[in-house]
């Protein structure tokens, strides 16, 4: 399954908000720091492919002009 940057920003923001508002126990406070650390990663893999897939792009139009 692909990758989508912006659900898990979303469902990361989502832990972020749940653990503010202390809306978790602290049985699960655990788990949904691993899920927001693993999200995080996910988030810096997804920018990191992007930003060399646009480098790329720009390399391939300034060598044809």
């Amino acid at each position: 399954m692909k990758q989508s940057y912006s659900k898990d920003l979303t469902e990361l923001e989502a832990i972020v908000s749940q653990i503010e508002e202390e809306e978790i126990s602290v049985d699960e406070l655990s788990e949904k720091v691993k899920r927001a650390a693993q999200l995080i990663k996910n988030c810096k893999q997804l920018l990191r492919t992007t930003e060399e897939e646009v480098a790329q792009i720009l390399k391939e139009l300034n060598e044809t002009v």
